[in-house]
């Protein structure tokens, strides 16, 4: 199955970046892009591609460990970004050395379970909300209009294990469909002695 660790944010702050990624739909050159899924916005941690079954028990072994060994940490989604002219993301902000920790914990995780992972590299915290459709798009303008987009803090409580299961209607434009497969709680005490 194909699998990703992730942040899932809640509802209250979903809803927030979702009206202000409704005022980006009027936009011109709105049509151009791909909007991802809303029930599927989450900020991946460590994707791992197709992981075989006879995996999985040491995967989640290794992931409850790295959740225990972790406080929770507030975030917020905060402004936009873009990667080339292939994809529109909104950030986070707070504390975001615990975020890229928990990243680097839950890529560890999968690297010792065997799961042949790609280059390491340091971890930048986004959400996807669009994709441009064919050659890209001019990302400027819709980056610009998230620039002072702020949602309201939240504490991240949970690393969540996650199945994506591709398209397989052949409708253009279908995304992939997210499947929570397990979440373990943040239990890591403050003071670094978790």
């Amino acid at each position: 199955m194909r699998l990703f660790a992730a942040v899932l944010p809640p509802a209250g702050p979903l809803a927030e970046l979702g009206a202000a990624v409704d005022a980006l739909h009027a936009l011109p050159g709105a049509e151009a892009l791909r909007w991802t899924s809303r029930p599927g916005w989450h900020f991946t941690l460590a994707f791992m591609g197709e992981v075989e079954d006879a995996l999985l028990p040491e995967l989640r072994t290794r992931l409850a460990r790295a959740a225990h060994r972790t406080p929770p940490f507030g975030l917020r989604l905060h402004g936009g970004g873009h990667f080339g002219r292939r994809a529109l993301w909104t950030g986070a902000a707070g504390e975001l050395d615990a975020l890229r920790l928990l990243a680097e914990r839950a890529d560890a995780a999968a690297r010792r379970t065997g799961i042949p992972m790609e280059e390491h590299r340091r971890y930048q915290a986004h959400l996807t909300i669009a994709r441009a459709r064919g050659e890209g798009a001019p990302l400027a303008p819709f980056v610009a209009a998230l620039d002072g987009f702020e949602g309201t803090r939240w504490e991240v409580g949970g690393l969540a294990l996650v199945r994506s299961n591709l398209p397989v209607s052949g409708v253009p434009g279908e995304g992939p469909r997210y499947e929570t497969v397990e979440v373990w709680p943040l239990e890591g005490r403050r003071d670094g002695s978790g």
